[in-house]
């Protein structure tokens, strides 16, 4: 099902190893990688069902980023695992794509 809404950023093809961590029926860190990533989020693999509006905490392998986010959606690959649309709320520093300084003065005023 397509969306007429127009992405605000976009999102660029990499695969980056990540832990996911925090879901509320299984305790311990999930080992995967992203589908794509931009500077405020990503979509990243899981062997586990996520909620919509879950939060959960998303860090880098190796470490250096770490940022809670909030599950924006989450995509049933056919028995392949889950597909989750994340929205970074509090991250470090470190991110493989930063917010253009001209996009950050257009944020603030």
């Amino acid at each position: 099902m397509k969306s007429n809404v127009e992405r605000a950023e976009k999102r660029v093809p990499m695969a980056i190893a990540v832990q996911l961590s925090g879901h509320g029926n299984v305790q311990g860190t999930e080992s995967t990688f992203t589908e794509n990533v931009s500077a405020n989020g990503a979509r990243v693999y899981s062997v586990r069902p996520w909620r919509k509006n879950d939060r959960l905490v998303l860090s880098s392998l190796p470490g250096g980023f770490r940022s809670l986010a909030r599950v924006t959606y989450c995509q049933s690959l056919q028995g392949q695992g889950f597909a989750l649309g994340l929205h970074f709320l509090e991250k470090t520093a470190g991110w493989v794509i930063e917010v253009p300084p001209a996009s950050e003065a257009k944020l603030s005023a």
